[in-house]
C-alpha cells in the first residue's frame, strides 16, 4: 500500500522540479539563440587567429601521410596554397574553440533541463571533445594512411600520381571530420534518451538495423574491398553504439521514475 506522505512528498518534488524550468517566449528563444551564435562565432574567430599563427605546422600535419609515400601536393590554381592554409587554420581553430562553443550549446539547451540534469555539463563537454578527437586520430593514424596506400600504391601502382591540394584536402577532411563526427554517436543517443525520444529497449531491439547502417558507413570510408579491413573500421562504431545503449539506460526518464518509485 502506498504511503500517503510519501506520495505527497514525491508530488511536491515533481512540482518543485517543474518550477525550476523557466518559461521562455519564442522571441526570447530566438534572442538566446542569436546570443549563443554570436559568442560561438567570436570563439571560432579567436581560435582561427591562433591556429593561423601555426599554419605551416598544420600544413605539415596534413602533408605527413603523403610524405611517407614520397608524394608532394600539387596545385592548379594560384589560390590553392592560400586556401589550404585557411582551411587547416579554420579546422584547427574550430578544434581549439570547441570546448567554448560546446559550452554555448549547453547554455542554450540548459533551460529545458532539470537542475539535476544540468550536472552533466562537464561530462558532456569532456565526452564530446574526447570522442571527436579519438575519431579524428583513428582516421588520421589508421584509416587515412591505409586508404592512401591502397589507392596510390595498390590501384594506382601503374600510374603517376599527381595529387592536387584541392582534391587531397577534401579527401583528408572527409575522413578526419567524418570519423570524428561518427564517434559522437553516444552523445547523440545521450540527448535522445535524456528527452525520452529513444529508450534502451528501442535501441537494442533495432540493433540489426544499426549494424547494417554501421557497415554501410564503413564500406564508404574503407577503400579496400577486403571485408576484414571493413570490419576493422566497423567494430569501433558498433562498440560506440553499445556504449550508447548503456548511456541511454543511465539517463532515460523511465529508469529514473522506476528508481524514485522503488525509493
Amino acid at each position: 500500500m502506498v504511503d500517503p506522505e510519501q506520495a505527497i512528498e514525491k508530488a511536491r518534488k515533481a512540482v518543485t522540479e517543474r518550477a525550476e524550468l523557466p518559461g521562455m517566449s519564442l522571441m526570447e528563444h530566438l534572442e538566446e539563440l542569436r546570443k549563443r551564435i554570436v559568442h560561438s562565432a567570436i570563439y571560432l574567430a579567436i581560435g582561427f587567429i591562433v591556429a593561423y599563427a601555426f599554419h605551416e605546422r598544420l600544413y605539415g600535419f596534413v602533408q605527413a601521410p603523403l610524405n611517407k609515400l614520397g608524394i608532394k601536393l600539387n596545385y592548379t590554381h594560384p589560390m590553392d596554397p592560400l586556401n589550404l592554409y585557411l582551411q587547416v587554420a579554420l579546422i584547427g581553430g574550430a578544434i581549439l574553440a570547441s570546448p567554448f562553443i560546446l559550452y554555448q550549446v549547453w547554455l542554450f539547451i540548459a533551460p529545458a533541463l532539470y537542475q539535476k540534469e544540468k550536472r552533466f555539463v562537464i561530462p558532456f563537454m569532456a565526452a564530446t571533445v574526447g570522442l571527436f578527437l579519438i575519431g579524428a586520430c583513428f582516421g588520421y593514424f589508421f584509416v587515412l594512411p591505409g586508404a592512401l596506400k591502397i589507392l596510390i600504391l595498390g590501384f594506382g601502382s601503374h600510374f603517376n600520381p599527381m595529387v592536387t591540394i584541392e582534391e587531397y584536402t577534401g579527401f583528408f577532411l572527409s575522413i578526419i571530420l567524418g570519423l570524428g563526427v561518427s564517434f559522437e554517436l553516444p552523445i547523440l543517443i545521450f540527448f535522445l534518451a535524456l528527452f525520452g525520444i529513444v529508450s534502451p529497449r528501442f535501441l537494442w531491439k533495432n540493433i540489426r538495423y544499426a549494424i547494417l547502417a554501421v557497415f554501410i558507413v564503413a564500406a564508404i570510408i574503407c577503400p579496400s574491398p577486403d571485408p576484414w579491413t571493413m570490419c576493422i573500421y566497423a567494430l569501433p562504431m558498433l562498440a560506440l553504439y553499445l556504449v550508447g545503449i548503456g548511456v541511454a539506460w543511465w539517463v532515460h526518464p523511465d529508469r529514473k521514475k522506476k528508481k524514485e518509485a522503488a525509493g
